[in-house]
């Protein structure tokens, strides 16, 4: 390792000053649209959620380590003054030698009180430490690259969320339609029972069931309208809003693409891991350093002045200093050993991410396939329960069909569609989550 070091023939006052700037932590709030479509969701989410915004401050914090790191390359340079009085013969003495007041009349038991005022500025420079400065300043800049990656992998995983949420309201809100469908249906069909039931062609017993119905359809979407305000709760945490309205352009097509390859080698948890091993083994240097001798350079200049004997000098002193420790307690061999064995846990654990990441990928491409299949035997599903519905309401009406037949009708309905619109979201849902698992964002035009 290559090291500059530079002694100027002239030094000068050192004065350093300590500022601090203060940050406004009142941010401007953030514009909220009044419809959201899902690209601008996941824009809003990934500027304004606070699990991006803690992740921006660990690379701040992250940088700063990188900063302090680079300080030890760096020459020390300090200024110091002190003002004493003695009558202790060696201080005497060698306040009257720094002042240059020295005579053959001075006696060297009793030189008599004295005081010295004296400027000093110093610097000190290591030349040589065993690569450790170097060694830490490779790890302060792994673990930069590790809080990026980490900051990437949230955002990848907000973007899902997000987008799987989004999702979630517009199927609830499909939901809450199809279940409003079907209790007005069921509730005229009540309707149609009743003057059935007032002109003697139908029992009691099929009047009360039909009015049961009317209640279950009524109770499931009292409860379709309660999942559905949990979810847009949910979808505003995601983009870090406490409160507000919630309103989607559920025709807003998404527009993602399923991605051509099935590689999770660019997942940002991937990268983190491999700056994270990058910066064990630099530790493993940096621990092993302390085997090894270290070399500083130092220079000083000093002025000394007195008011007893009204004298004044000044001095200057420079050199190198070697050092090496020989024993040290096996202090050092532990740090090596932490370093290695933190170094082999990270090895482990990118092995067992590569195989968790690896099972997500597969799974995630499963799902998809299967969401594919639904979605086409669902929309099956509804074109068939539509015309069934149709065909026993009118023939309930014409008093041919009990009243359990049209029921278990409109039951098959409902749940046709809300089966549809479960493969949909699923369909959508799969596609994000394919994105995700093999570290793609969800939109080409969001930068993660």
């Amino acid at each position: 390792m290559k090291r500059i070091f530079i002694f100027s023939s002239v030094i000068f006052f050192f004065f350093s000053g300590i500022s601090s700037v203060l940050a406004d932590d009142s941010a401007p709030s953030p514009h909220i649209p009044k419809v959201w479509t899902a690209q601008k969701a996941v824009a809003f989410a990934l500027e304004n959620n606070p699990g991006n915004l803690i992740a921006l401050k660990r690379i701040a914090s992250a940088n700063a380590m990188v900063s302090a790191t680079k300080s030890r390359f760096l020459p020390q340079i300090s200024l110091s003054s002190d003002y004493t009085q003695t009558d202790n013969p060696m201080y005497s003495f060698g306040n009257i030698l720094n002042q240059g007041q020295f005579n053959n009349r001075i006696d060297f038991n009793d030189p008599g009180r004295t005081d010295n005022l004296d400027f000093k500025i110093q610097a000190q420079y290591r030349i040589y430490n065993g690569g450790r400065d170097q060694a830490a300043l490779d790890a302060a800049q792994a673990g930069v690259q590790r809080s990026v990656a980490n900051r990437s992998a949230i955002r990848h995983r907000l973007g899902f969320e997000v987008i799987r949420m989004f999702l979630v309201i517009a199927e609830q809100k499909e939901t809450v339609t199809a279940r409003r469908s079907a209790f007005l249906a069921i509730k005229a069909s009540v309707k149609v029972a009743r003057a059935r039931y007032d002109a003697g062609t139908l029992l009691k017993a099929d009047l009360l069931s039909l009015e049961a119905q009317e209640a279950v359809s009524k109770e499931d979407l009292i409860q379709s309208r309660h999942n559905l305000e949990l979810s847009k709760q949910g979808f505003l945490n995601l983009l870090g809003l406490q409160k507000g309205a919630v309103a989607i352009d559920t025709h807003d097509d998404i527009h993602q693409v399923p991605p051509h390859v099935t590689d999770y080698s660019h997942r940002p948890e991937l990268l983190a891991l491999d700056n994270a091993i990058r910066a064990a083994k630099a530790q493993v240097r940096a621990a092993e350093g302390g085997r090894l001798p270290t070399v500083d350079g130092f220079g000083s200049y000093q002025v000394d002045t007195g008011s007893v004997l009204n004298g004044s000098g000044n001095s200057w002193m420079a050199g190198v200093r070697a050092n090496f420790t020989l024993f040290d307690g096996k202090r050092t061999t532990s740090a090596i050993d932490v370093a290695e064995s933190r170094l082999s846990e990270l090895k482990a654990q990118k092995k067992k991410t590569e195989l968790a990441l690896n099972l997500e990928m597969q799974k995630a491409y499963l799902e998809y396939k299967q969401s594919q299949e639904r979605l086409s035997v669902t929309k099956k599903m509804v074109t068939t329960a539509k015309e069934s519905a149709r065909l026993n309401r009118i023939r309930f009406q014409e008093g041919v069909i009990l009243s359990s037949e049209l029921i278990d009708a409109e039951k098959r309905l409902t749940d046709a569609r809300v089966r549809q619109l479960t493969a949909k979201m699923m369909y959508q849902t799969a596609i994000a989550n394919l994105r995700m698992t093999v570290g793609m964002p969800q939109f080409d035009q969001i930068s993660e």
